[in-house]
């Protein structure tokens, strides 16, 4: 069976997630050193070893993400400003900020969108993802904040937090290229376990994807196409 993509091409969609609460650093550690062998896009971590990561990263390609108010994203708009200024002087190059469902339930969408404005502000250039929870919404609410997150300057969307009732579909990846185009990058996270669900994402429209089994599947990669070659 050929390889749909090179190893390392495959390798640099991933992105490495130590989200788990109760996470030790000696797992991040142990996650930044896996990636750094492996290749990876990036490690993404909670924000408490943002600094752990970056340390133990630098000087190698692999970058160091966080993720912004989550997993639910109802926190304070100044709140969520102040974290991530803070996370970016702390060494993350990503941000994964969750989108505030509350107000767009609520009708709030013009302050929803400044939400994520403030974020991508605060962030200093840092590259923005926008997490929706689509399973929990409709396609006409996925369409407003996909919306939303293009005007507030993000620059991706994505899927889910992994901690919600369902994670990332093709169905959703598919909807969510669908409706961004080629203006922003998608990322499909949750439930992501095997190489090919990794796979099917990817054919769907997946720039990038957030798993925690990342180990596996590249060992899985390794054995079904001959050690990438």
């Amino acid at each position: 069976m050929n390889a749909p993509m090179d190893r390392s091409t495959f390798a640099h969609t991933l992105e490495h997630s130590i989200l788990a609460p109760g996470a030790m650093e000696s797992q991040v550690l142990e996650g930044c050193r896996f990636a750094a062998a492996s290749g990876v896009k990036l490690v993404m971590v909670q924000p408490c070893f943002v600094e752990t990561a970056s340390h133990a990263l630098r000087g190698t390609p692999v970058l160091v993400g966080s993720v912004l108010d989550f997993p639910h994203g109802c926190g304070l708009l100044d709140v969520k400003a102040y974290a991530a200024r803070r996370l970016r002087a702390l060494g993350a190059d990503e941000l994964d900020m969750v989108l505030n469902r509350s107000l767009l339930r609520s009708g709030r969408t013009l302050e929803m969108e400044a939400d994520i404005r403030e974020v991508v502000e605060a962030s200093g250039g840092a590259t923005v993802k926008v997490i929706l929870e689509t399973g929990e919404l409709s396609e006409i609410e996925i369409a407003l904040c996909v919306e939303a997150a293009r005007r507030a300057g993000a620059d991706f969307v994505k899927t889910s937090t992994g901690f919600a009732g369902s994670g990332a579909t093709v169905e959703a990846v598919k909807l969510l290229r669908r409706l961004v185009g080629k203006s922003l990058g998608v990322k499909a996270s949750g439930g992501i376990r095997t190489l090919d669900q990794a796979l099917e994402m990817i054919e769907a429209g997946a720039d990038r994807l957030g798993l925690s089994a990342t180990p596996a599947v590249l060992a899985e990669w390794d054995k079904r196409f001959q050690n990438g070659k």
